[in-house]
C-alpha cells in the first residue's frame, strides 16, 4: 500500500514538541525525567496513526507510552487523536525502529507492543520482520528483567513465524489467541487496521512473549 505524502508533515510534527519528541537520543536513559515520574514505560514500534497508543494512554494514565514511527505523513494523523494537555503520558518519536538502541537505554523499557506490522512475506526479507531474532535481541537489551512483547496481527503466516521466532529465542508464550475478538479479552484497544480487518470478519491473532532473562 502506497503511503500518501502530506505536504508540510515534518513542519507540522515540529510544531508539537511536547508530544512529538525531537532528538530522542538526548533522552536516552532519562525518559522518566521527561515524563516527570517513575511510571512504567511501554513502547509501540511501528505505531502508525496512533489510535492504539492514544487509547491505551487514556485507559492507563499511570503508564508512560511512547510510539515509534518513521513515516512523517502517517504520524501527522496521530495528532488528530491526541489532546496534548490531557495526555501527558504519551509521546511519539519520528524515528526508525532499527535505531532503537540509540534512544533507549539498557533496562529502561517495561513492555513492547508490535501491532499489525508489515509481514514481509518473502524469505529474503525475513530480517525486516519486527519479530525476527535480530529485533528480539534489541528488545531484550532494552527491557527490564522479565519484560514482555505483546504482538497482534491479522496475518496467519506472520503469526506462526513469530511464535516460532519467540520460542526459538527462548521466550515463553502466554495468552496465545487465534481469534482475539472471540477470546473474551477485556480492555482490548484496537488499532486502525484491527478495526478494519475485524469488520470484514477476519481473525485477529495475538500473543504475549516473555523474555526469561533481561537487564
Amino acid at each position: 500500500m502506497r503511503l500518501r505524502n502530506i505536504p508540510g508533515a515534518k513542519e507540522t510534527l515540529q510544531q508539537h514538541p511536547a508530544i512529538m519528541i525531537q532528538n530522542p537520543t538526548q533522552h536516552k536513559g532519562k525518559w522518566n525525567q521527561l515524563f516527570n515520574n517513575d511510571h512504567p514505560i511501554y513502547v509501540e514500534v511501528g505505531t502508525g496513526k496512533g489510535k492504539f497508543l492514544v487509547g491505551m494512554s487514556k485507559l492507563y494514565p499511570d503508564i508512560n507510552f511512547i510510539g515509534v514511527e518513521k513515516y512523517e505523513s502517517v504520524l501527522v494523523r496521530a495528532l488528530e487523536h491526541v489532546n496534548e494537555q490531557d495526555q501527558p503520558n504519551l509521546k511519539f518519536l519520528n524515528e526508525d525502529v532499527n535505531d532503537i538502541l540509540t534512544f533507549f537505554d539498557v533496562g529502561e523499557i517495561d513492555r513492547f507492543f508490535i501491532n499489525f506490522t508489515d509481514p514481509w512475506p518473502k524469505n529474503r526479507h525475513e530480517k525486516r520482520r519486527l519479530t525476527y531474532k535480530g529485533f528480539l535481541t534489541m528488545y531484550e537489551q532494552l527491557l527490564k528483567k522479565g519484560g514482555e512483547v505483546h504482538f497482534k496481527t491479522d496475518n496467519q503466516g506472520l503469526f506462526e513465524y513469530s511464535l516460532e521466532s519467540f520460542s526459538g529465542y527462548g521466550m515463553s508464550l502466554h495468552n496465545v489467541s487465534l481469534d482475539l475478538h472471540r477470546s473474551g479479552m477485556k480492555n482490548n484497544v484496537k488499532t486502525e487496521y484491527e478495526e478494519k480487518f475485524s469488520k470484514k470478519g477476519m481473525r485477529i491473532y495475538r500473543c504475549e512473549a516473555k523474555f526469561k532473562t533481561g537487564s
